[in-house]
Formats: C-alpha cells, structure tokens, sequence
C-alpha cells in the first residue's frame, strides 16, 4: 500500500582514496633498501618485490569491488612487512655487542626501522578499525570503532564537523606518530583490546629503535 511517503536514501559519501596507505608501505619498502644486509631477511631487494607483487591485487580488488578480497591482501600485505621490520630490528639489538655496524649504518637503520614503525602501525589501524575503509564508508558517520576520535565527541550540529565525517588515513598517521614520539595515544583513547595490544608492540618497537639512537649518542659523547 502507498502511504504516500518517500523513503530518503542515505547521502552518499565520496570514497576513501586508498593511495596514501599504499604510498605508506612504498615508503617502507624504500626505506627497507637502507638498511645493511645483515638486517634484512634475504636480500635488502627481497622485501621491496614482495610488497610489488602484493600491491597489484589489493589494487585489482579495490578496483573489482571485492572487500573481501581486498581486506585479506591487505592484511597480508602489512603482516609481511610488520614482520620485517620486527626481524631487522632484533637483528640489530642482537649485533650491538659486537658492533657489526659502523656508527653512520647503525643511526641510519634505526632512524629507518623508527620511520617503517609509524607508517606500518598506521596502515594497521586504517585498516582494522570499524571493519576497515569499506565498512567506515557504509555508515553515515562514524560513531563507534576501536578508537575515539575528538570528531566523535561533537554535537551533530557543531561547526567543527564535517558532515558524514569518518576517519582517513592521515588520522590513523597521527595517531601512530603519537604513539612513537610520546607512547600513548594522546588526544586519542583507545576502546579495543587487539588496538591497544597493537599499540604496545608499537611502543616497543619504537622504544627499541629510540635506545639504539641514545645508546649511540652517549657513546660519542
């Protein structure tokens, strides 16, 4: 029966572009090819192919659609790297007896594995939070994840807000540069348990990376 009312549909929402997590873990790849070969697993060229081949179908499936898909070549993508980064790093804390690196390799790789850290625990978090991307921008706005955005505190009519606000990639940025420069999430709390036990190996991993640097500087000095 017709009532004589229409049924609004839901604004639309433009897209979440995926480029900057993608150029994330091409920066990581990069930064990969810095460190000493000692640190790497294999050759420092093997990482930087395996991201490449893995890109192509996170980048297929996004095209075709396929969430699904899509979310597990992502997973795998940052597990791969995550990985990497948490051997090259306990490759380097294990050498420092025996001071297998000249001062110059030692503060590059550290600086370098201090920088992978932020970006990979960014992609993480874009990526697991509310279900990931494609799952935030189903929602009108976003209101529950495992981390509480200020954006989510606003009264609907403020003027702060943008309407059909959902996190990007550069929130998730900032919130895992935080993480690393002053280990806690600052203007950020934390709501889940897998986001917080990420969090902790995040601090460790920058922590590790922080004593290599003032190890260092103490022994100059």
């Amino acid at each position: 029966m017709d009532t004589g009312t229409t049924t609004q549909p839901l604004p639309t929402m433009e897209p979440e572009p995926r480029w900057p997590a993608l150029a994330a873990v091409a920066a990581i790849s990069a930064l990969y090819l810095f460190l000493p070969e000692r640190l790497t697993f294999g050759p420092n060229w093997l990482l930087p192919v395996i991201v490449l081949v893995l890109i192509i179908p996170v980048v297929v499936t996004h095209r075709l659609n396929n969430s699904n898909l899509n979310r597990v070549f992502g997973i795998a993508l940052s597990s791969v790297v995550t990985a990497a980064l948490i051997w090259s790093l306990g490759s380097l804390i294990a050498g420092l007896p025996a001071k297998k690196e000249t001062p110059v390799q030692l503060l590059t790789a550290a600086g370098a594995l201090w920088i992978s850290n932020i970006l990979i625990f960014a992609c993480w978090y874009w990526r697991l939070d509310a279900g990931g991307p494609h799952q935030r921008e189903l929602h009108r706005f976003h209101t529950d994840g495992a981390f509480l955005f200020p954006q989510m505190t606003l009264p609907a009519n403020s003027k702060l807000l943008k309407a059909h606000w959902h996190p990007g990639f550069v929130d998730y940025l900032f919130l895992a540069f935080n993480t690393s420069t002053a280990f806690s999430p600052t203007d950020v709390p934390v709501l889940s348990r897998w986001a917080k036990s990420l969090m902790m190996v995040q601090s460790s991993v920058s922590l590790g990376a922080l004593v290599i640097l003032a190890a260092r500087a103490i022994n100059i000095l």
